[in-house]
């Protein structure tokens, strides 16, 4: 495989970096090398949790995906990159894991409920970047991948967070097998969430976002407990798509800016960038009962 300098240099490193550089290896990994398709596979896993009835409920109890789509599509994806750009124990980090603690601490749910939610965060973005990226992720960058949602679990008190890759995806398929399912839930979240995507595409492409979204989760399961349509045509034509895009982005240098620049979020809900107060649902989860679960 011919690629430019700048990229072979880079892989050299992400294939031998020191093991305790884990949190560098893992932001060169998702802000740079792999940026574009981590951001894919990030934007999936947001999905797969509507496809969990229990989880689907608890979601559309609170209202926020209803309520405020793309808010809660933004933020999300906010929260994940300010956590890599910055380092899960920089100011900034601390303050978002406190907030992730506050809005889940009495949310109705299993730890492993808890715990697959976090998992999507991983495994899904990974396989999507085996499968379809410009080059597979190295060892080192899934064992750094593996490290962050590990390290970011244990601040979540989120218990028996998998040490490897190899353990997050036995938990993440085990699960699935177990607990994918239609729900009429997951399909109303999922037709809100279908509405942000189709605004972000070219307007002769909007009447084909169920389907574009059909082709990149692969997965009939999934679309038959969503209630998407299958893709079709639309499946061949996006693969034809990323290996036309790999072949170019192999011959070109490695990008010099980051993919995602803390406080300046560069989309129509933050037209002007943002401040961490900004940032989270309106409808936080009260306690139930007088409990709360284990993210306390």
């Amino acid at each position: 495989m011919s690629i430019h300098a700048s990229l072979s240099a880079s892989l050299r490193r992400q294939e031998t970096p020191p093991p305790e550089d884990w949190e560098t290896t893992f932001r060169n990994m998702v802000l740079y090398d792999l940026a574009a398709d981590m951001e894919l596979g990030f934007f999936l896993s947001y999905y797969r949790n509507f496809a969990i009835p229990s989880i689907a409920a608890t979601l559309h109890a609170n209202g926020e995906i209803q309520e405020r789509p793309m808010k809660r599509s933004y933020d999300t994806a906010i929260v994940i990159y300010e956590l890599v750009s910055n380092g899960l124990d920089s100011d900034r980090g601390r303050q978002l894991v406190t907030l992730l603690n506050q809005v889940h601490r009495h949310v109705p749910g299993s730890k492993d409920d808890f715990l697959y939610v976090l998992l999507t965060l991983l495994v899904v973005p990974i396989r999507w970047c085996q499968q379809h990226a410009w080059r597979r992720p190295t060892s080192a960058e899934l064992a750094a991948a593996s490290r962050f949602f590990a390290e970011l679990g244990s601040r979540m008190n989120i218990a028996d967070m998998p040490a490897t890759y190899t353990e997050a995806e036995r938990f993440f398929d085990s699960y699935e097998s177990m607990h994918v399912a239609q729900s009429a839930k997951g399909q109303d979240l999922m037709d809100a969430t279908v509405q942000v995507f189709r605004n972000r595409l070219p307007l002769p492409l909007r009447p084909f976002a169920g389907r574009i979204i059909s082709a990149m989760l692969e997965d009939d399961r999934h679309l038959d407990a969503l209630g998407l349509p299958q893709s079709g045509w639309v499946s061949r034509a996006a693969l034809g798509g990323l290996r036309i895009r790999n072949a170019f982005r192999r011959r070109r240098h490695l990008q010099q800016k980051p993919h995602f620049t803390p406080g300046k979020s560069g989309s129509s809900l933050y037209p002007d960038g943002y401040s961490l107060r900004q940032i989270g649902p309106i409808n936080v989860p009260r306690p139930q009962n007088g409990k709360s679960n284990e993210l306390s």
